[in-house]
C-alpha cells in the first residue's frame, strides 16, 4: 500500500512528518531521508497494530509532498 506524506521542516529544522489518511500518525527525523524512513516504520506499525486489533485498514494512494518552513 501506499500513503500520502506531508512533510513540513520544523523551527528547529527537523523534518516532521504527517500521514493523513492514519490519524495521529506522525514521526520527525533530522534529514528529509530519516524522515521518510522513520514514516514507513510508523506506517507499518499503525497497520500492524490495526491487524491486531482486527481492525479496517485505511487505503490513500497519492504522492509525497514537501512543504518548506
Amino acid at each position: 500500500m501506499k500513503y500520502t506524506v506531508i512533510l513540513e521542516k520544523d523551527e528547529a529544522g527537523f523534518y516532521v512528518v504527517n500521514v493523513p489518511a492514519l490519524p495521529g500518525c506522525f514521526t520527525q527525523g533530522k534529514t528529509r531521508e530519516e524522515a521518510l524512513e522513520n514514516a514507513k516504520e510508523a506506517i507499518e506499525s499503525y497497520i500492524g497494530s490495526l491487524k491486531k486489533h482486527k481492525e479496517p485498514i485505511p487505503e490513500d494512494v497519492g504522492e509525497e509532498v514537501m512543504l518548506d518552513a
